[in-house]
């Protein structure tokens, strides 16, 4: 490779670079306005005007709505398994297992409501637009991996069913989601207490 096309490959680098640290500060004052307004209820000017940025500036780093709404859902959702995935690696023996990962999964629902809603939300749209399926396919995929990761280090034999072990989870997971808008909120230790109950059945 000649001098000149590694500056042009590293020129092109640097631009994606800053292209896509610039996608996640958008993504991340979006999120806020995302939080308020959910899904369906809002629209990209609606958006452009809760965080500060211009209508222009929205369409030049996002084509629309969906493309702005799964960036940011995935990126927030990978933090999300990342931090689940910690407190299943670091967990010591069974025990351990089941009280980080169910601490991990209430302070999730605690600190971050809103994104699960969100995540919720177009996870449902999917249902009837097939521009969210391939992200929320994506997203599943990893959230099964992260279950059938805690089922490995717990060393139970789950059958082959991890994907019914998921289903487990997630609709525990939103029922309390649920539950904490629509004003029979758990508080933490009750929550905590279900999720132990839950894993302590599968794993």
């Amino acid at each position: 490779m000649d001098d000149l096309t590694v500056k042009l490959t590293e020129r092109t680098a640097r631009k994606n670079r800053k292209r896509n640290e610039r996608k996640r500060e958008i993504a991340a004052s979006a999120m806020e306005a995302l939080k308020q307004l959910g899904y369906a209820n809002t629209t990209l000017r609606d958006i452009a005007a809760k965080s500060d940025l211009s209508l222009g500036m929205l369409h030049y780093y996002f084509e629309d709505k969906i493309e702005l709404i799964t960036y940011c859902v995935e990126n927030y959702k990978a933090e999300f398994i990342h931090d689940l995935s910690l407190s299943i690696e670091h967990a010591k023996d069974r025990d351990e297992l089941v009280a980080s990962f169910s601490e991990a999964l209430v302070a999730s629902i605690i600190d971050d409501e809103a994104i699960h809603r969100l995540w919720y939300d177009i996870r449902t749209q999917a249902m009837f637009d097939p521009l969210f399926r391939p992200v929320v396919a994506r997203i599943e995929k990893s959230l099964i991996g992260l279950v059938n990761a805690a089922v490995m280090k717990a060393g139970t034999d789950a059958g082959g069913r991890i994907d019914i072990l998921y289903a487990m989870l997630d609709g525990v997971f939103r029922f309390v989601m649920q539950s904490q808008v629509t004003g029979r909120a758990m508080t933490r230790k009750q929550m905590q207490q279900l999720f132990r109950e839950l894993l302590d059945q599968f794993l």
